[in-house]
């Protein structure tokens, strides 16, 4: 791999890249922080994909689309003397050098849980009121529900064993029927809510990622229907031609092959 001295000097290229792009490329001299949001956020999605597929090519390339908007907000930043990219990283190093005493000072930890509880108690002590306010309001709610599920379990608001998550996932599914049967929608969803809620909690207890197990059942349904429309256009039939026993055929044969 390459040594630090040239790791450093493709940053100082980068850096100066930006320069010139914010100097001379019409496009990038209008970018705002407001107008890069959306873009910095389907970045990181791409990243996900690349990352949920193994696909390292495509890692190493988002990876790089990502580190382009954090030097693009610097330079932004820079430009109004309000931060710059030394003081961004920084930043992130006294974070992680203050949140990091069983390294860098001499606080002795057993294990992983026991660093992520120092990890909230030290958020706490730096005047944060509540150990749910490092969740972002506008993160998907399933991503929202694990990290709040995270934060809660790292001061000990937690289950046990994983058999009583699994028990409580039961006990909600039963509440639901309740609801399903009375046909209260209102009620319905409430229910249904509560259903996920658990159903990710447990996958935490399972060590499961739930919004990359999803995605990788969504990626697998794709692939299956596809070749389901695959088939179908062989025959010279479109779906809403076909039975669904017909249909199931060819589903069945994408479910050996996916």
């Amino acid at each position: 791999m390459n040594s630090r001295s040239t790791q450093l000097k493709a940053i100082d290229r980068l850096l100066t890249i930006m320069e010139e792009l914010r100097e001379q490329c019409p496009w990038d001299k209008k970018q705002t922080l407001q107008t890069l949001r959306h873009l910095t956020i389907e970045e990181t999605y791409e990243l996900g994909d690349a990352i949920l597929d193994n696909n390292l090519e495509e890692v190493k390339k988002e990876l790089g689309d990502l580190l382009l908007h954090i030097v693009f907000y610097a330079k932004i930043g820079s430009e109004t003397n309000d931060f710059d990219i030394a003081d961004v990283a920084n930043e992130i190093c006294d974070k992680l050098i203050h949140r990091h005493p069983h390294i860098y000072g001499d606080v002795k930890v057993e294990d992983e849980e026991e660093v992520k509880r120092n990890w909230e108690k030290l958020k706490l002590k730096e005047g944060k009121k509540s150990v749910l306010e490092g969740v972002p309001k506008s993160l998907p709610a399933l991503v929202k529900a694990s990290r709040i599920q995270d934060k809660v379990a790292g001061v000990g608001f937690d289950w046990e064993e994983p058999q009583q998550v699994f028990e409580k996932v039961q006990e909600e599914l039963a509440e639901l029927q309740e609801e399903v049967d009375d046909a209260n929608q209102d009620k319905i969803e409430a229910e249904f809510g509560d259903v996920l809620f658990s159903m990710i909690n447990y996958a935490r207890f399972l060590k499961v990622n739930p919004e990359d197990a999803l995605e990788r059942t969504n990626k697998k349904f794709i692939k299956r229907f596809q070749y389901l429309e695959t088939k179908a256009k062989e025959m010279g039939k479109s779906l809403q031609d076909m039975t669904l026993a017909e249909m199931d055929v060819f589903w069945n044969q994408a479910k050996k092959e996916n």
